[in-house]
C-alpha cells in the first residue's frame, strides 16, 4: 500500500489543526459576507436586470461551490482509494451534504432569476440539466453510504461514486459553450461585469469558500470522533 501524505496519516495533527481553523473560518466568513452583502445591496439597480440583478450575488457564488466542492469531494474520493486512509474518508462523506445544499440554493437561485429574464422558472438545458444531475449525484452518493452498514466497504463504494461523478464537473463548466443554452456565458472572470456587481460577487464566493471550510472541518471532526467512538465501543465489547 502507497504511504499516505504525513497530513493524513497523523489526525492528530488534523485534529488540532482543525480546533482553531474552524472558527477562524467561519468569523472571516461572516465579515466577508456582510461586506459582500451591503455591497451587494447598496449597488445600482443593473439596465436590464433591475433590481433582479441582485439575486446573483446569491446564485454565482452557490453555483461555483456546487461544483468546487464536489471537486473536493472527488480528491477526498481518490485519497480514500489510493492511500487507504480513513481521514480521506471522513472528509468525503461530509462534503456531499454540504455540496448538495450549495447546489440547491444555486438551482433555486437561478430559478427565482430566470423567471423574469427568461419567462420560465425552469428550462431544460444543458447547464441547467447537468446541474440537476450534480445534485442527483450528491444525493446518490449519501443514499450509498447510508445503506451500507460495512465502513470499508461503504468507503470504497462511495470513493468509486465520488469519482465517477466528477465526469460531470467540465460538462457543467463547459456545457455554455458546447450546446445552445438559455444560460449567460462567463462573465465575472472575463471582465464582463462591471466593477460595481464584480466585486460584492467576489467577496461573497470567498465567503461561501470560508463558510464550507468551517462547516466541512467542523463536520470532518464530528465524523472523527464518531469513529473513534465506534472503535471505542468495540473495543470495549471485546474485551
Amino acid at each position: 500500500m502507497i504511504p499516505a501524505p504525513a497530513f493524513l496519516s497523523n489526525p492528530e495533527r488534523f485534529m488540532a489543526f482543525s480546533r482553531w481553523a474552524a472558527p477562524v473560518f467561519g468569523v472571516i466568513a461572516v465579515g466577508l459576507g456582510l461586506v459582500g452583502l451591503w455591497l451587494g445591496f447598496a449597488a445600482p439597480e443593473d439596465y436590464q436586470q433591475g433590481a433582479t440583478v441582485r439575486i446573483l450575488f446569491i446564485h454565482i457564488p452557490a453555483a461555483w461551490m456546487c461544483e468546487f466542492v464536489y471537486a473536493c469531494l472527488a480528491v477526498a474520493s481518490l485519497l480514500a482509494l489510493v492511500f487507504r486512509h480513513v481521514l480521506a474518508d471522513a472528509a468525503a462523506q461530509p462534503a456531499a451534504p454540504l455540496g448538495a445544499g450549495f447546489t440547491v440554493l444555486a438551482l433555486a437561485t437561478g430559478s427565482l432569476w430566470g423567471r423574469p429574464m427568461w419567462g420560465t422558472w425552469w428550462v431544460w438545458d444543458a447547464r441547467l440539466t447537468s446541474v440537476l444531475a450534480l445534485l442527483l449525484i450528491y444525493l446518490a452518493y449519501m443514499a450509498l453510504r447510508a445503506s451500507l452498514d460495512d465502513e470499508a466497504k461503504a468507503a470504497r463504494a462511495c470513493a468509486i461514486l465520488g469519482l465517477v461523478g466528477a465526469v460531470n464537473l467540465p460538462i457543467i463548466h463547459w456545457s455554455v459553450t458546447w450546446w445552445n443554452s438559455l444560460h449567460q456565458g462567463a462573465s465575472v472572470m472575463t471582465g464582463k461585469l462591471a466593477p460595481v456587481y464584480f466585486w460584492p460577487v467576489i467577496l461573497m464566493v470567498l465567503a461561501y469558500m470560508a463558510a464550507f471550510g468551517s462547516l466541512w472541518l467542523v463536520r470532518i471532526r464530528g465524523e472523527v470522533w464518531r469513529r473513534r467512538a465506534e472503535a471505542a465501543a468495540l473495543r470495549a465489547a471485546r474485551a
